[in-house]
C-alpha cells in the first residue's frame, strides 16, 4: 500500500533500494495484523516520511504479478509531522532521503509521463483497478 501526498504541484518521495532501476518511491508498506487500510498508511507515512497524514479517496489498485504483490494506493492529506524524520530501522531498506519533488522533475528520477500525467491530472478514473503496475506508468 502507498501514499500520494502531492502539495504546491510537489509529490512527496523517498530515495532508498527499491526492486526496479529507480531509487526514488512512493511511500508505503505492508499492512500489520488487526490494522485497516487506513491506520496502515498513516503508520507507514509517519515512520517513512515523517509527515501525518489523513487518508484520503482510493486513487488506484493495480498489481504486480512476478512479484505477488496487489498496489493499493490512496491520496493522503499532510496534517502535521516534520518531513524526514524517519523511525529508524522501521524500513527493511534504509531511507537515505525524504523529499517533495516537482512534478516536471519526476522523469528525471525514472518515473514515467504517464505516471506525471495521472499527478496532474488528479488521477482520472481514481478508484478504479488499472491492471499492471505498468498500466500507471511505474
Amino acid at each position: 500500500m502507498t501514499g500520494i501526498v502531492i502539495e504546491d504541484n510537489e509529490i512527496l518521495l523517498l530515495d532508498q533500494d527499491t526492486d526496479s532501476t529507480r531509487s526514488w518511491s512512493l511511500p508505503g508498506g505492508k499492512v500489520e495484523e488487526g490494522e485497516t487500510l487506513a491506520e496502515a498508511l498513516v503508520r507507514e507515512m509517519r515512520e517513512e516520511t515523517g509527515v501525518e497524514v489523513e487518508v484520503g479517496r482510493l486513487l488506484y489498485l493495480c498489481d504486480n504479478v512476478k512479484a505477488h504483490v496487489v498496489h493499493v494506493t490512496f491520496e493522503a492529506r499532510r496534517i502535521g509531522g516534520e518531513v524526514g524524520t524517519v523511525t529508524e530501522g522501521a524500513d527493511t531498506r534504509p531511507i537515505r532521503q525524504v523529499a517533495y519533488v516537482k512534478l516536471d522533475d519526476l522523469p528525471g528520477l525514472g518515473f514515467s509521463e504517464t505516471f506525471v500525467k495521472l499527478c496532474q491530472e488528479d488521477f482520472p478514473g481514481a478508484g478504479s483497478y488499472m491492471g499492471p503496475k505498468s498500466a500507471i506508468g511505474l
